[in-house]
């Protein structure tokens, strides 16, 4: 990596540290149920409305029942809006009704944090689709996310005594105040600065201007694509700008953009994301959108030391996150500067300069470069959020593949608003059972006993992933109308068909483009992935929260293993590396690693 990358690097994690520690004592107060008097007057009416009680703890069960029927319901609207959408009203550009196979995929797409796309924002959804259905879910499925991280650091915090029936909080509290006390007033400020930037928010209609330049083209002969017509120099024949006009979509752009970010749902208002300029207009707007993807993921890290009451736990979790994450960003950033050999041997200039961005800059804006397309790549991955400012597609094989395999490891590092802390919280259990068995002790994290049930849930949950993704990936290369949808022959299908299952079952949302995923095949089976790789992991998560909250907290002893200095972060690391990247090496060895040994031969 250059001295300009490491110094991007350095320059964004000094910042989101500093940004995340008064973020993550504010989660740890919502976490611990410590709200002001205030907030509470104002969120009484709602409480009232929905019949519940905050201070009434559900079981586990009880809470798990109310989280999924809660999302169901916005799954079923989600659709619905999709398929009326022609009849109702702020439908500017007269959208129709979406396919019955694509709304259900959007459908489950938004409501599983996924905010996988199939289909171009401005020239599929209306306003008040964009609006009511994806921005709010956008609200609901991060703060689902975050219930579910509170309720599993809660069953690590209180000190049952061994016949509790394992409540771990109110659903429908922690749903309101994660809504309304964190995401919504983030996404406001951050909504003003995008405007502020230049991201659009309006209601206006399309606008159709004059284009400033104009290309005259040949007519096309026998389906041929016409050739741009030239002079007698050679130099290409401009039309009159008079005689060119292109439409450019309007909409309530910021809006959606900022909860989009910083709920890591990733969905973007236009095709481009936020390759788009209405949506990331400026460098800074790029910096800042970075920021916003890991400022909840890491600020949940102090929220977890805090809550437990030992800082020195949750430093330990975002270390072993961080030592990941730039090794990651180490891998890709050199990969996309080091260019495409099959260029070089046509004698192109590659090299950065500063009349050129150099490197493989194929998919990716010259306003962001190299360097801050790669880092972008990485962060969004990482985070399970899926939001993109250049096409993976056109990434190099390995420059291609870092993203792919953070999105393997289980969407842990970082990951996404919730789901990453107790996707690593998974892991750590994890390493401590692993190292129980190494010493001969019986496995202990925080001062809570991890026995056959707990790692049988924890089996479940760091399964149910890899399976989708592999079965999945098994299913659409088999099957006729899966290989219909890979525009690439070779290594590079393969390897888009892979990324999509990844990014599906993992909730991410973001894609190798060059897959045609819009039809009933991969709307069915994505769909499918997505659901199950969301709450067939929250489930199994919540029931590991119930079981430890009901368990006695054991003191410390010198046989207790720690669980916060550099050794458990460096088994933490492995375990993760071992658990969850194995399952996929044959995989990736038939996809990216193929692909590079041939374009590096």
């Amino acid at each position: 990596m250059t001295a300009s990358a490491w110094s991007l690097l350095a320059s964004f994690l000094v910042v989101l540290l500093l940004l995340a520690w008064p973020v993550g004592k504010f989660l740890a107060a919502l976490c611990d149920e410590r709200v002001p008097r205030w907030m509470q007057r104002i969120e009484a009416p709602l409480y009232k409305l929905a019949g519940t009680q905050p201070g009434q703890s559900m079981h586990w069960l009880t809470y798990a029942l109310a989280l999924l029927a809660f999302n169901a319901v916005g799954a079923i609207f989600l659709y619905a809006l999709q398929r009326l959408q022609g009849w109702l009203p702020l439908n500017p550009a007269a959208m129709g009704a979406v396919s019955p196979d694509s709304a259900f995929d959007t459908a489950v797409s938004f409501v599983s944090n996924t905010n996988w796309q199939g289909y171009g924002g401005e020239s599929t959804m209306s306003y008040l689709t964009q609006m009511l259905g994806f921005t709010v879910q956008n609200f609901f499925s991060a703060a689902t996310g975050i219930a579910v991280a509170f309720v599993l650091v809660r069953g690590f915090a209180r000190r049952g005594d061994g016949k509790s029936r394992g409540l771990v909080g109110n659903f429908w509290a922690d749903l309101t105040r994660i809504t309304l006390w964190l995401l919504v007033p983030l996404s406001f400020v951050l909504a003003l600065f995008f405007v502020g930037q230049g991201a659009i928010q309006n209601f206006d209609g399309y606008k159709t201007v004059h284009t400033v330049e104009a290309t005259a083209f040949q007519q096309p002969k026998n389906g041929a694509d016409g050739q741009p017509l030239k002079n007698g120099k050679g130099e290409p024949v401009m039309e009159n700008a008079t005689t060119r006009t292109q439409t450019l979509a309007m909409g309530p752009v910021a809006s959606q953009e900022a909860i989009k970010m910083i709920g890591t749902n990733g969905g973007g208002f236009f095709n481009a994301n936020s390759a788009h300029p209405y949506e990331n207009p400026t460098a800074l707007s790029n910096l800042l959108q970075m920021l916003a993807i890991f400022l909840i993921p890491a600020a949940l890290c102090f929220a977890f030391g805090r809550v437990v009451g030992d800082m020195r736990q949750g430093w330990a979790v975002l270390a072993a996150m961080a030592v990941m994450f730039v090794v990651a960003v180490a891998v890709i950033i050199p990969a996309e500067q080091a260019g495409n050999p099959l260029f070089g041997a046509l004698g192109v200039d590659q090299i950065s300069s500063a009349l050129q961005s150099g490197g493989n800059m194929e998919g990716k804006e010259v306003r962001f470069g190299i360097d801050a397309s790669a880092l972008f790549a990485a962060i969004t991955t990482a985070a399970s959020c899926g939001a993109v400012n250049a096409m993976h597609d056109s990434f190099t094989p390995i420059g291609g593949m870092v993203p792919m395999v953070l999105m393997q490891l289980g969407e842990v590092v970082f990951g996404g608003v919730g789901s990453g802390l107790y996707g690593m919280l998974i892991f750590a259990m994890l390493a401590v059972f692993i190292a129980g068995l190494m010493i001969g002790r019986t496995p202990e994290y925080l001062g809570k006993k991890i026995e056959v049930r707990e790692m049988k849930l924890i089996s479940i949950t760091i399964l149910v992933t890899p399976i989708l993704v592999l079965a999945g990936t098994a299913v659409a290369v088999m099957a006729g109308a899966g290989k219909a949808g890979i525009a690439n022959p070779g290594a590079h299908g393969f390897s888009e068909i892979l990324y999509a299952l990844s990014s599906a079952a993992n909730n991410n949302g973001s894609a190798f483009a060059g897959l045609s995923a819009n039809t009933p095949f991969y709307n069915g089976l994505l769909g499918l992935a997505m659901w199950l790789g969301r709450f067939a992991v929250i489930v199994p998560v919540l029931a590991i929260a119930g079981s430890l909250a009901a368990k006695q907290r054991l003191p410390v002893t010198s046989g207790t293993l720690p669980t916060h200095g550099p050794l458990f972060v460096s088994l933490l690391i492995g375990t993760v590396l071992l658990v969850g990247l194995l399952n996929y090496v044959p995989a990736l060895a038939l996809g990216p690693v193929v692909e590079h040994l041939v374009l590096w031969k």
